[in-house]
């Protein structure tokens, strides 16, 4: 039986994401119940939350709507490990547990983003998230960018609210200016 904080809080995104059809009023709405839960996250997050890989950082699915049109991940992060550069294709709220999660951004320079060829990335600016903060991103434009831990810092663990099952993305190659469509496995929890 999940614990009462969480399940207000999925109760409550379900309910704001049915009543806000906006990615940008979606998230606004949702922000500071983030906010509040990861202020409780020690006391809902069940050992299989905490799941890690020694080669990658983990995605532990922690809730599933029933139509997907919402998910709920605990990501694990080891130092030293990262995402490919990649965007999300839905709005999502995000929360920090523990450790400090870094997020580097890229700016889209190409007119044309339907493309997966001929796309001109450059690098943006770099937003460090400590245990209790939140941010958030919509799709249009897509946030485009590459998350993780520096080596020399510790684990982080972050809470991932997406307004879609997110078992597919766009990945990014900056060099080749490509991008291909991954689907990607969770751990159902």
């Amino acid at each position: 039986m999940p614990h009462p904080e969480l399940v207000r809080f999925i109760e409550q995104a379900d309910r704001l994401s049915q009543q806000h059809c906006s990615p940008c009023d979606c998230v606004q709405a949702l922000a500071p119940s983030m906010l509040e839960l990861v202020s409780h996250a020690p006391r809902f997050l069940e050992p299989e939350h905490y799941r890690s890989d020694p080669n990658h950082y983990c995605r532990n699915l922690i809730y599933r709507a029933e139509d997907d049109g919402l998910s709920l991940y605990a990501l694990v992060w080891s130092p030293g490990q990262w995402t490919p550069v990649h965007d999300h294709g839905s709005w999502g709220v995000v929360g920090i547990v523990e450790g400090v999660l870094e997020e580097r951004s890229y700016v889209c320079l190409s007119a044309d983003r339907s493309l997966d060829e001929g796309i001109d990335l450059v690098r943006g600016g770099v937003i460090l998230l400590p245990s209790g903060s939140v941010t958030s991103f919509v799709p249009n434009p897509d946030h485009i960018h590459i998350t993780g831990v520096p080596s020399e810092r510790s684990r982080a663990v972050s809470l991932h609210l997406y307004g879609r099952m997110m078992n597919n993305f766009h990945i990014y190659d900056v060099d080749a200016g490509t991008r291909r469509f991954m689907a990607v496995e969770h751990n159902a929890s």
